[in-house]
Protein backbone atom coordinates (compact mmCIF):
# COMPACT_ATOMS: atom_id res chain seq x y z
CA UNK A 1 0.00 0.00 0.00
CA UNK A 2 1.24 3.51 -0.51
CA UNK A 3 1.81 5.68 2.44
CA UNK A 4 -0.02 9.02 2.23
CA UNK A 5 2.65 10.66 4.03
CA UNK A 6 5.30 9.87 2.43
CA UNK A 7 3.68 9.63 -1.63
CA UNK A 8 1.28 12.60 -1.45
CA UNK A 9 1.38 16.29 -0.22
CA UNK A 10 -0.91 19.11 -0.10
CA UNK A 11 0.09 22.41 -2.29
CA UNK A 12 -2.84 24.46 -1.30
CA UNK A 13 -5.21 23.03 1.11
CA UNK A 14 -7.44 21.08 -1.17
CA UNK A 15 -5.44 19.46 -3.64
CA UNK A 16 -3.07 16.57 -3.05
CA UNK A 17 -0.64 15.63 -5.64
CA UNK A 18 2.78 12.69 -5.21
CA UNK A 19 5.10 14.24 -3.34
CA UNK A 20 7.93 12.18 -4.61
CA UNK A 21 7.10 13.13 -8.31
CA UNK A 22 7.23 17.07 -6.90
CA UNK A 23 11.06 16.49 -4.83
CA UNK A 24 11.85 14.38 -8.51
CA UNK A 25 10.80 17.51 -10.26
CA UNK A 26 13.29 19.78 -8.81
CA UNK A 27 15.57 18.08 -10.85
CA UNK A 28 14.50 18.71 -14.36
CA UNK A 29 14.02 22.40 -13.30
CA UNK A 30 17.46 23.04 -12.08
CA UNK A 31 18.52 21.16 -16.00
CA UNK A 32 15.91 23.20 -17.74
CA UNK A 33 17.04 26.33 -15.96
CA UNK A 34 21.02 25.38 -16.21
CA UNK A 35 20.40 25.00 -19.62
CA UNK A 36 23.05 22.81 -20.78
CA UNK A 37 24.23 19.08 -19.67
CA UNK A 38 25.21 18.84 -15.66
CA UNK A 39 27.22 16.27 -14.01
CA UNK A 40 25.09 14.28 -11.30
CA UNK A 41 26.91 16.45 -8.60
CA UNK A 42 26.36 19.26 -9.73
CA UNK A 43 22.66 18.47 -10.81
CA UNK A 44 21.63 17.23 -7.42
CA UNK A 45 23.04 20.24 -5.61
CA UNK A 46 20.91 22.88 -7.25
CA UNK A 47 17.82 20.87 -7.07
CA UNK A 48 18.51 20.69 -3.31
CA UNK A 49 19.30 16.53 -2.61
CA UNK A 50 22.34 14.76 -2.70
CA UNK A 51 23.36 12.97 -5.28
CA UNK A 52 21.97 9.37 -3.87
CA UNK A 53 19.09 10.40 -3.63
CA UNK A 54 18.86 12.25 -7.05
CA UNK A 55 20.15 9.22 -8.74
CA UNK A 56 17.41 6.55 -8.48
CA UNK A 57 14.92 9.66 -9.83
CA UNK A 58 17.43 10.37 -12.54
CA UNK A 59 17.10 6.93 -13.52
CA UNK A 60 13.58 6.87 -13.78
CA UNK A 61 13.27 9.99 -15.67
CA UNK A 62 15.61 8.16 -18.06
CA UNK A 63 13.31 5.35 -18.84
CA UNK A 64 10.44 7.55 -19.90
CA UNK A 65 12.58 9.78 -21.93
CA UNK A 66 12.77 12.80 -19.60
CA UNK A 67 16.83 12.82 -19.25
CA UNK A 68 19.37 11.20 -21.44
CA UNK A 69 23.02 10.29 -19.92
CA UNK A 70 25.65 11.69 -22.24
CA UNK A 71 28.56 9.36 -22.91
CA UNK A 72 30.70 11.29 -20.71
CA UNK A 73 28.18 10.83 -17.60
CA UNK A 74 26.51 14.08 -17.48
CA UNK A 75 22.44 14.81 -17.71
CA UNK A 76 20.93 16.76 -20.22
CA UNK A 77 16.82 16.78 -21.22
CA UNK A 78 15.66 13.44 -23.12
CA UNK A 79 14.10 13.09 -25.89
CA UNK A 80 10.39 13.45 -24.25
CA UNK A 81 11.50 16.12 -22.70
CA UNK A 82 12.34 18.25 -26.14
CA UNK A 83 9.03 17.18 -27.66
CA UNK A 84 6.96 18.30 -24.92
CA UNK A 85 9.08 21.74 -24.87
CA UNK A 86 8.35 21.95 -28.79
CA UNK A 87 4.68 21.00 -28.57
CA UNK A 88 4.09 23.42 -26.05
CA UNK A 89 5.90 26.16 -28.15
CA UNK A 90 3.95 25.54 -31.25
CA UNK A 91 0.75 26.02 -28.95
CA UNK A 92 1.59 29.37 -28.28
CA UNK A 93 -0.62 32.08 -29.29
CA UNK A 94 1.67 33.68 -31.41
CA UNK A 95 2.80 30.83 -33.60
CA UNK A 96 -1.49 30.39 -33.88
CA UNK A 97 -1.29 33.62 -35.42
CA UNK A 98 1.13 33.76 -37.47
CA UNK A 99 0.80 30.39 -39.04
CA UNK A 100 -2.04 31.43 -41.74
CA UNK A 101 0.80 33.61 -43.24
CA UNK A 102 3.15 31.63 -44.23
CA UNK A 103 1.77 30.19 -46.85
CA UNK A 104 1.36 33.18 -48.92
CA UNK A 105 4.46 34.43 -47.65
CA UNK A 106 6.07 31.40 -49.60
CA UNK A 107 4.22 31.97 -52.14
CA UNK A 108 4.73 35.53 -52.90
CA UNK A 109 8.74 35.38 -52.44
CA UNK A 110 9.37 31.46 -53.87
CA UNK A 111 11.54 30.92 -50.65
CA UNK A 112 11.25 29.39 -47.31
CA UNK A 113 9.69 30.29 -44.86
CA UNK A 114 9.34 29.41 -41.22
CA UNK A 115 8.58 30.40 -37.38
CA UNK A 116 11.18 30.66 -34.56
CA UNK A 117 10.62 31.05 -30.98
CA UNK A 118 12.98 31.58 -28.01
CA UNK A 119 13.21 28.08 -26.77
CA UNK A 120 15.61 26.94 -23.94
CA UNK A 121 19.07 26.49 -26.51
CA UNK A 122 17.92 29.45 -28.49
CA UNK A 123 16.21 30.53 -31.35
CA UNK A 124 13.89 27.18 -32.37
CA UNK A 125 12.16 26.44 -35.59
CA UNK A 126 8.46 25.46 -34.64
CA UNK A 127 6.59 25.73 -38.30
CA UNK A 128 7.63 25.47 -41.33
CA UNK A 129 6.57 26.65 -45.27
CA UNK A 130 8.60 25.22 -47.82
CA UNK A 131 8.98 27.19 -51.21
CA UNK A 132 6.71 26.63 -53.94
CA UNK A 133 10.30 26.01 -56.58
CA UNK A 134 11.53 22.30 -57.39
CA UNK A 135 14.96 24.32 -55.86
CA UNK A 136 14.75 24.99 -52.36
CA UNK A 137 16.76 25.04 -49.30
CA UNK A 138 14.51 22.83 -46.47
CA UNK A 139 14.06 23.19 -42.39
CA UNK A 140 13.38 20.65 -40.01
CA UNK A 141 11.16 21.62 -37.22
CA UNK A 142 12.62 21.59 -33.40
CA UNK A 143 16.13 23.25 -35.36
CA UNK A 144 18.13 25.37 -33.05
CA UNK A 145 19.81 27.94 -34.32
CA UNK A 146 23.56 29.36 -32.94
CA UNK A 147 22.84 33.23 -31.56
CA UNK A 148 26.06 35.13 -32.93
CA UNK A 149 26.13 32.99 -36.61
CA UNK A 150 22.16 33.16 -38.04
CA UNK A 151 19.91 35.67 -38.69
CA UNK A 152 17.37 34.44 -36.74
CA UNK A 153 20.05 34.15 -33.72
CA UNK A 154 21.00 37.42 -34.49
CA UNK A 155 17.66 39.45 -34.79
CA UNK A 156 16.73 37.63 -31.05
CA UNK A 157 19.98 38.78 -29.59
CA UNK A 158 19.27 42.33 -30.76
CA UNK A 159 15.87 42.34 -29.12
CA UNK A 160 16.48 40.54 -25.46
CA UNK A 161 18.37 41.64 -22.30
CA UNK A 162 22.05 42.52 -23.12
CA UNK A 163 23.29 40.67 -20.20
CA UNK A 164 21.81 38.04 -20.52
CA UNK A 165 22.34 38.14 -24.50
CA UNK A 166 26.77 38.95 -23.35
CA UNK A 167 25.94 35.26 -21.05
CA UNK A 168 24.57 33.50 -23.99
CA UNK A 169 27.49 34.87 -26.24
CA UNK A 170 30.28 34.08 -23.76
CA UNK A 171 28.66 30.41 -23.39
CA UNK A 172 28.87 29.94 -27.30
CA UNK A 173 32.14 30.90 -27.49
CA UNK A 174 33.23 28.40 -24.95
CA UNK A 175 31.22 25.72 -26.91
CA UNK A 176 33.18 26.58 -30.08
CA UNK A 177 36.70 26.62 -28.71
CA UNK A 178 35.59 23.42 -26.96
CA UNK A 179 34.08 21.25 -30.41
CA UNK A 180 37.46 22.88 -31.99
CA UNK A 181 39.74 19.50 -31.70
CA UNK A 182 36.83 17.84 -33.01
CA UNK A 183 37.07 19.49 -36.07
CA UNK A 184 39.89 18.58 -37.04
CA UNK A 185 39.87 18.63 -41.14
CA UNK A 186 36.70 20.46 -41.66
CA UNK A 187 36.05 23.74 -43.20
CA UNK A 188 36.73 26.44 -40.67
CA UNK A 189 33.69 28.17 -39.14
CA UNK A 190 34.09 31.96 -38.62
CA UNK A 191 34.69 32.78 -34.90
CA UNK A 192 32.11 33.77 -32.54
CA UNK A 193 32.53 37.58 -32.33
CA UNK A 194 33.28 39.45 -29.16
CA UNK A 195 30.90 41.00 -27.54
CA UNK A 196 31.97 44.62 -28.87
CA UNK A 197 31.75 43.40 -32.50
CA UNK A 198 28.64 41.80 -31.19
CA UNK A 199 27.07 44.96 -30.05
CA UNK A 200 28.01 46.69 -33.46
CA UNK A 201 26.02 43.81 -35.62
CA UNK A 202 23.03 44.17 -33.34
CA UNK A 203 23.13 47.42 -33.58
CA UNK A 204 22.88 47.25 -37.90
CA UNK A 205 19.70 44.63 -36.61
CA UNK A 206 18.14 46.90 -34.94
CA UNK A 207 18.49 49.18 -37.48
CA UNK A 208 18.01 47.61 -40.41
CA UNK A 209 14.99 45.58 -39.03
CA UNK A 210 15.89 42.43 -39.89
CA UNK A 211 18.75 39.88 -39.18
CA UNK A 212 20.78 38.60 -42.34
CA UNK A 213 23.15 35.90 -43.05
CA UNK A 214 25.00 34.81 -45.71
CA UNK A 215 26.39 31.05 -46.59
CA UNK A 216 27.58 31.60 -42.66
CA UNK A 217 26.21 28.31 -41.46
CA UNK A 218 25.57 26.07 -44.94
CA UNK A 219 27.63 27.58 -47.91
CA UNK A 220 25.55 28.74 -50.27
CA UNK A 221 22.56 29.08 -48.21
CA UNK A 222 21.08 32.81 -47.39
CA UNK A 223 18.76 33.73 -44.83
CA UNK A 224 16.55 36.47 -43.44
CA UNK A 225 14.42 37.13 -39.97
CA UNK A 226 12.19 39.66 -38.91
CA UNK A 227 10.79 40.39 -35.72
CA UNK A 228 6.91 39.78 -34.38
CA UNK A 229 6.17 42.23 -31.48
CA UNK A 230 3.79 41.22 -29.02
CA UNK A 231 0.93 43.51 -27.25
CA UNK A 232 3.98 44.58 -24.69
CA UNK A 233 5.97 45.70 -27.24
CA UNK A 234 8.07 42.26 -26.64
CA UNK A 235 9.85 40.18 -29.56
CA UNK A 236 7.63 37.01 -29.66
CA UNK A 237 8.81 35.47 -32.64
CA UNK A 238 11.07 35.63 -35.83
CA UNK A 239 9.63 35.09 -39.07
CA UNK A 240 12.45 33.51 -40.94
CA UNK A 241 13.01 32.24 -45.02
CA UNK A 242 15.95 30.73 -46.25
CA UNK A 243 17.06 30.15 -49.64
CA UNK A 244 20.14 29.22 -52.35
CA UNK A 245 22.25 32.05 -52.79
CA UNK A 246 21.79 32.56 -56.48
CA UNK A 247 18.03 33.14 -55.72
CA UNK A 248 18.19 34.86 -52.57
CA UNK A 249 18.24 38.87 -52.26
CA UNK A 250 19.67 39.70 -49.27
CA UNK A 251 19.31 43.24 -50.13
CA UNK A 252 17.60 45.37 -47.25
CA UNK A 253 15.20 47.03 -49.98
CA UNK A 254 14.69 43.76 -52.01
CA UNK A 255 11.66 41.86 -52.66
CA UNK A 256 12.11 39.27 -49.79
CA UNK A 257 12.87 41.44 -47.10
CA UNK A 258 9.86 43.85 -48.14
CA UNK A 259 7.77 40.88 -47.81
CA UNK A 260 9.11 39.31 -44.80
CA UNK A 261 8.60 43.22 -43.04
CA UNK A 262 5.40 43.23 -44.40
CA UNK A 263 3.82 39.89 -43.02
CA UNK A 264 5.92 40.17 -39.87
CA UNK A 265 3.96 43.95 -39.18
CA UNK A 266 0.55 42.17 -39.95
CA UNK A 267 1.11 39.39 -37.23
CA UNK A 268 2.11 41.93 -35.14
CA UNK A 269 -1.10 43.91 -35.81
CA UNK A 270 -3.27 40.42 -35.62
CA UNK A 271 -1.57 40.33 -32.23
CA UNK A 272 -2.01 43.61 -31.12
CA UNK A 273 1.74 44.83 -31.25
CA UNK A 274 3.61 47.42 -32.24
CA UNK A 275 3.97 48.01 -35.54
CA UNK A 276 7.43 49.58 -36.48
CA UNK A 277 7.09 53.11 -38.05
CA UNK A 278 8.89 51.64 -41.40
CA UNK A 279 6.19 48.96 -42.08
CA UNK A 280 3.27 50.94 -41.02
CA UNK A 281 4.27 53.94 -43.50
CA UNK A 282 4.53 51.58 -46.21
CA UNK A 283 0.87 50.05 -45.19
CA UNK A 284 -1.15 52.99 -45.19
CA UNK A 285 1.16 55.17 -47.30
CA UNK A 286 1.28 58.16 -45.32
CA UNK A 287 4.08 59.32 -42.83
CA UNK A 288 4.44 58.10 -39.55
CA UNK A 289 2.99 60.04 -36.59
CA UNK A 290 5.75 61.04 -34.06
Amino acid sequence: MTNDKTETSVSDGSQRGIQSVEVGGRLLQALAHHGAPMALKDLARDAGMAAAKAHPYLVSFGRLGLVAQQDDGRYALGALALEMGLISLQQSSPVHVTTPLLAPLAQRIGQTVAIAVWGARGPTIVRVEESPEVVFASLRHGTVFSLAGTASGRLFAAHLDATRVRALLDAERDAAKAAAPLRAGAPAREPVPSWKDFQRLLSEVRSNGLGRSASEIVEGINAMAAPVFGPGGEMVLALISIGPHGTFDTSLDGPIALALKETAAEASRRLGGRVPAAEQQQKTGNPPVL
